[in-house]
């Protein structure tokens, strides 16, 4: 087994993205860019280079520009052939490579995360499937976390989840998972927990946006309870998982930032901007040069 038999990969992209009102009102969060490129177009790549050939997004009512980006855009690539920017008609041409199959489906309410993924599962079928969170965006250099993840499910077969350490007081904000006294960074899970209270998490190992399962997960969503929000939330039902057919935890390599909120947004953007092969020289000599504004001295 290798890991392009990882064949599909969902997006779960219906969220609605309040924590950057006013400018995901109209446009999803998933299409902010980070310099050139939105969100959801890192995340492509990241199961492209996985081996993904098949896109489901779990999609709501607001999400349609996610659906154009990824679509051919025939006036622009008319109108750009014509003048013979050559160079920008492969840019355009190039957001999806060829072979590439987009599939959208709608979550008509937002049911929670793992209600996101049942909603794909007449299109990913009975196969093992990755699930990426767009706004979770991971630099794992020359080996995209999804691939790492693959690489992990090709030796051992069992559902793989991609994890970090955090400051034990930001627990509460992930689900965390128990893997006892094994040093990782591949080790099987003993439990995982949603948001945990400081106080009571099993470890500081946060999930973070990066899900490699078979295709168990959905008889077991199926018959997940929704929580006290009336969500049901994958967390629980890879807990169940667990006495099923076990799961491990990879602590992956890469940098992490959490785009669902401002700073790691911002955060990302200076450090995508820095290696820019276009940009990257420039900004940094604007940094370096820059002249802190009065408040700020």
């Amino acid at each position: 087994m290798n890991a392009s038999v990882i064949d599909t990969v969902v997006f779960p992209v219906a969220g609605l993205g309040t924590r950057f009102l006013p400018a995901t009102k109209a446009s999803p969060k998933e299409m902010l860019p980070v310099v050139d490129k939105p969100l959801i177009q890192y995340a492509v790549e990241e199961a492209i280079a996985a081996g993904a050939r098949n896109l489901v997004f779990v999609t709501g009512r607001t999400k349609r520009a996610i659906e154009d980006h990824f679509d051919m855009a025939y006036e622009l690539e008319t109108e750009l052939a014509a003048r013979g920017k050559q160079e920008l008609l492969d840019l355009v041409r190039g957001v999806l490579p060829e072979g590439i199959n987009c599939v959208y489906v709608r979550q008509r309410e937002a049911l929670g995360l793992g209600h996101a993924v049942l909603c794909a599962r007449s299109l990913v079928g009975d196969k093992p499937f990755g699930v990426i969170l767009a706004d979770d965006l991971i630099d794992g250099g020359e080996k995209p976390v999804m691939r790492q993840l693959a690489e992990r499910f090709s030796a051992t077969g069992r559902s793989v989840i991609s994890v970090e350490r955090v400051p034990r007081e930001r627990t509460d904000r992930y689900g965390v998972v128990d893997i006892g006294d094994d040093a990782g960074p591949l080790a099987p899970i003993r439990a995982i927990v949603e948001k945990p209270d400081p106080a009571d998490a099993p470890s500081n190992l946060a999930v973070v946006g990066r899900y490699l399962l078979t295709p168990r997960i959905f008889e077991l969503l199926e018959t997940t309870a929704p929580d006290q929000r009336g969500e049901v939330q994958i967390t629980d039902a890879i807990a169940a998982l667990l006495d099923d057919q076990g799961a491990d935890a990879w602590e992956f390599t890469g940098k992490h930032y959490d785009c669902g909120s401002k700073l790691g947004y911002l955060e990302a953007t200076v450090e995508y901007a820095l290696k820019h092969p276009e940009l990257g020289d420039s900004f940094a000599e604007y940094l370096k040069g820059r002249t802190p504004a009065p408040e700020e001295q």
